[in-house]
């Protein structure tokens, strides 16, 4: 087990050891070079610190006040929103106004990479905030199961379930969960059974580096909505107003910890939001995930800091806390790579993955399709993957409309330099499509679609950050569709076409989308009181492998389906007024 305690009914471990490297800084040097960074640069320390180089970083690991132990770090290691993507893969970024594509990830390299950070401190801590288990072939194929051994041998400290990882239904979320060695908190998850009890330890505490540390865990309360109903079905969410002020008190008075953070699977903007509220006051973090944004330097809210560090294990989130007779005296935060080049994959890891992939590897290889262009999910507004799926099921169905939800899981797939085609194989359809959901038909009139759209807008843009979904904009085929993000609810819309021609308030159209489990069967997408609603029968993935066994390889791209006017189609976070870009 490694060097520290953690508190009470949880479990304990022996007493944390101080680092052992040595460069000669003295102490009073060492705390005045950390006033005189932050001073030269205007900032704050925790800003200062977010923009260094690796030399102040490791002059901070190599310090001789560190390695006497009159002052102390702490490292917290945060990963989120992994969604099944155990294999290295392509990763998108966004590098002066332009799409960059990178290798990243890997559960080999990370392992790697959390061995070498435990190394250069002891005092280490790693979390997951959620939305583990999904998303990718073999979190499917096993319910989640697959993961769960992963996820042990790269020994978690602490874990949230996310909004997701209710999609196998409450019995498996139990199972996948408690599968984990980690501890497991969620303050606002309850037994739907009359009882309301909560399904996991509301907080956890942590002894390390001579203090205590307190976590608090909230998943997104919008879940039961978000999601096909039946995946929540037996439980019950509240919102972090209830009972975080309560939990912030126990932790604070009656736990005496040093510091207080919230982990939240919620998304950035009601993170935001969050940090701002006075029951957060006594928050020093909110950890956040869900919308995978890359946070390199924490977002100042009234009352906390807020950080979230991308996904698909493609980075680290590396929060460092100096502690000097007890007190905390300085913070840094980076965000890390999870570069296959820097770190060698894990040779123990790799051969639990290899042994993980071996009874689904020959159905998960299968090629199903080529493209010629890059899918990718990375954009609010519209995304070229999700033109690719909204075109096979306008041609399979051939309706007026096709709807694909706005979901942000699926790293890319990029065409080989030499080839020009990139290889779509079933375990990729699986990343884009975890779900293969049954497709439905319905009819609709255009009042409904027009007043339906301004509902999915509020869910992506609302100006009360509450009531924001984590996920994107709904995509669609058959439409074109112009509004204005920054008006008020209701009020966003400026035109939509259907078929080319003025949308008609009074005609009736044709609608196509994925089944959700749980909705009432005139419903459609979030669209209630549809007409002659009928269940094809058919599956997704059955009509993608139809469609690229016809057209491969195919070539998606952006089309201007959907156009805000006060945005870029290259939109990349629902977050405003703050000093943040996605890159």
């Amino acid at each position: 087990m490694r060097d520290f305690k953690k508190h009470k009914h949880f479990c304990s471990c022996d007493n944390c050891k101080p680092i052992v490297n040595d460069t000669g800084l003295s102490r009073k040097h060492f705390l005045k070079t950390l006033g005189a960074a932050t001073i030269g640069l205007g900032l704050n320390p925790m800003s200062a610190f977010a923009l260094q180089e690796e030399g102040k970083a490791k002059e901070i690991e190599n310090s001789s006040v560190v390695k006497s132990g009159k002052v102390q770090r702490i490292s917290l290691l945060h990963t989120t929103d992994i969604h099944g993507q155990i294999n290295v893969h392509d990763e998108f970024f966004w590098e002066n106004g332009k799409v960059v594509f990178k290798k990243r990830g890997g559960f080999a390299h990370l392992k790697t990479m959390i061995t070498e950070l435990r190394k250069q401190n002891p005092n280490t801590l790693l979390l997951d905030g959620g939305d583990c288990f999904q998303g990718s072939g073999i979190a499917t194929l096993t319910q989640g199961q697959a993961l769960v051994p992963l996820m042990n041998n790269l020994e978690y400290d602490l874990v949230l379930p996310g909004n997701w990882e209710v999609v196998y239904g409450k019995k498996m979320l139990l199972k996948d969960l408690g599968g984990y060695n980690a501890q497991k908190i969620c303050a606002n998850m309850f037994d739907d059974d009359g009882v309301s009890d909560l399904m996991f330890p509301p907080y956890s505490i942590f002894y390390i580096g001579g203090i205590k540390i307190g976590f608090v865990g909230y998943n997104d309360p919008l879940t039961p909505i978000r999601q096909s109903p039946d995946y929540s079905k037996g439980i019950k969410f509240c919102d972090p107003e209830k009972n975080l002020a309560k939990y912030v008190k126990i932790l604070r008075e009656q736990e005496q910890c040093k510091m207080v953070f919230v982990m939240s699977h919620m998304g950035l903007a009601q993170q935001l939001n969050l940090a701002a509220q006075p029951y957060a006051e006594g928050v020093d973090y909110i950890l956040g995930a869900d919308t995978h944004e890359r946070i390199r330097e924490p977002l100042q809210g009234k009352y906390s800091k807020v950080t979230e560090p991308g996904a698909f294990a493609s980075f680290i989130g590396k929060l460092d806390i100096v502690i000097e007779d007890g007190k905390i005296k300085d913070e840094s935060y980076e965000l890390i790579d999870v570069d296959p080049e820097k770190y060698s994959a894990d040779r123990e890891m790799l051969s639990l993955i290899e042994e993980t992939f071996k009874p689904h590897e020959k159905e998960l290889k299968k090629i199903v399709g080529k493209t010629k262009t890059p899918l990718y999910r990375a954009f609010i507004i519209e995304t070229p993957m999700d033109n690719l799926i909204t075109d096979a099921v306008m041609w399979k169905v051939k309706t007026d409309i096709a709807v694909s939800n706005g979901f942000r899981f699926c790293p890319p797939l990029i065409p080989d330099e030499k080839t020009g085609i990139a290889e779509i194989t079933k375990d990729y359809l699986w990343s884009m499509l975890p779900v293969n959901s049954q497709i439905k038909t319905a009819e609709v009139t255009g009042t409904q679609i027009w007043n339906w759209l301004e509902s999915e807008l509020e869910n992506a843009f609302s100006k009360d950050a509450t009531k924001r979904f984590g996920g994107w904009f709904v995509r669609f085929k058959g439409m074109k569709v112009v509004f204005t993000i920054g008006n008020d609810k209701g009020k966003r819309i400026q035109s939509i076409k259907v078929n080319n021609k003025a949308i008609d308030l009074n005609k009736t159209y044709t609608m196509v989308a994925c089944q959700r489990d749980g909705d009432p069967d005139d419903m459609l997408c979030r669209m209630k009181n549809t007409h002659n609603p009928v269940s094809k029968g058919i599956l997704l993935h059955d009509v993608l492998e139809e469609y690229l066994a016809k057209f491969s390889p195919v070539s998606p791209k952006l089309e201007g389906r959907a156009i805000a006017t006060d945005a870029d189609a290259t939109l990349l976070t629902q977050v405003e007024g703050v000093n943040y870009k996605f890159r």
